[in-house]
């Protein structure tokens, strides 16, 4: 059996630049993320109200539920409606969001194939105003949205649902990227913590590396056996663009941007996060810290640029998915 020497993996883990909670907390979120603009991207409404103004696309909305009483005249607004999906505004870790996908007669067909009644639904959607899925428990109001139609390239590497991209934005450099695609586990839902799977994907060429689901490192996605390495991502430089211009967007300096990618309308920016999580460095198999130094070093040296364009030309050429 092997002799487990901490020092040599604290060398190894210093080597490929791997930042952990503390130092992401100390040294990103709290020093370049002012408490002010935190509404602007913990609270989706808002979010998409800015995106709108900045001309970045977002799903289109189909109405805001902020009273219980609006609860059972949703029905009436969304009769013309076969799909979209309802999120709490202030929801974190996808908890709480209801993608609805089809109906037959009075109910609503789940993405999972599953039918929920009225009852159902009007009980999952009073449950998200009284604060169920919000952070810190705190009462809400729902949001009813386009619900995504994913690009086909996913079709082979994704159960029944859609897959988003998220990109780490720092001082507005794109500095890494990861796909999630969701799986049987995750009940089709793109949440790493309840068992999608996090692909890398390389910032120069847009294409993914390797995967990782829960502690395994993968290559074929668990459910369609299908590879996951070697996909194109569609539209890539226009995805690291939308992704850099979020950074004067949200006020915020160390940003982790969502995308969904829809097969007719392409990229739609989702959501934003100010504690973006560090499993994304797992998934690619590098670190963060050399990436977000070199962009430092450029805020020293006063050279960072105002153009997002050229950020993202800096980004491409410094920060390529190695291993």
């Amino acid at each position: 059996m092997a002799w487990f020497n901490p020092f040599r993996v604290a060398r190894r883990l210093r080597q490929i630049g791997l930042i952990g909670i503390g130092e992401r907390n100390a040294h990103y979120v709290l020093m370049h993320n002012p408490r002010k603009f935190y509404p602007r991207v913990d609270d989706k409404l808002l979010t998409k109200k800015l995106a709108l103004k900045a001309g970045l696309p977002v799903p289109d909305l189909y109405a805001v539920v902020r009273e219980e009483h609006e609860i059972a005249e949703l029905h009436d607004k969304l009769a013309c409606r076969d799909s979209f999906v309802v999120k709490p505004a202030h929801g974190s870790g996808g908890d709480g969001i209801l993608v609805i996908t089809g109906r037959r007669g009075d109910k609503y067909r789940r993405a999972s194939g599953t039918l929920m009644s009225r009852e159902e639904f009007e009980h999952h959607l009073s449950n998200g105003l009284s604060g169920l899925y919000s952070l810190g428990g705190q009462p809400d109001h729902l949001i009813v949205e386009y619900c995504v139609q994913f690009d086909p390239i996913f079709d082979r590497v994704s159960y029944k649902g859609v897959p988003d991209i998220r990109i780490i934005v720092f001082l507005g450099y794109p500095v890494m990227a990861m796909i999630r695609l969701p799986t049987r586990m995750s009940d089709g839902k793109a949440n790493l913590h309840q068992g999608a799977i996090g692909v890398g994907i390389d910032i120069p060429s847009g294409r993914t590396k390797r995967g990782v689901w829960g502690t395994e490192v993968i290559r074929e996605h668990p459910d369609t056996e299908q590879s996951i390495v070697g996909l194109e991502i569609p539209q890539w430089p226009r995805l690291l663009e939308m992704a850099a211009r979020c950074h004067e967007l949200s006020g915020l300096g160390y940003v982790g941007v969502d995308f969904v990618l829809d097969r007719e309308r392409g990229p739609l920016i989702l959501e934003l996060n100010a504690r973006p999580g560090l499993a994304i460095q797992i998934a690619n198999g590098n670190g963060l810290g050399h990436r977000l130094r070199k962009i430092e070093a450029l805020r020293d040296a006063g050279r960072l640029s105002r153009d997002p364009v050229e950020r993202v030309a800096f980004a491409r050429a410094n920060f390529p998915t190695t291993g």
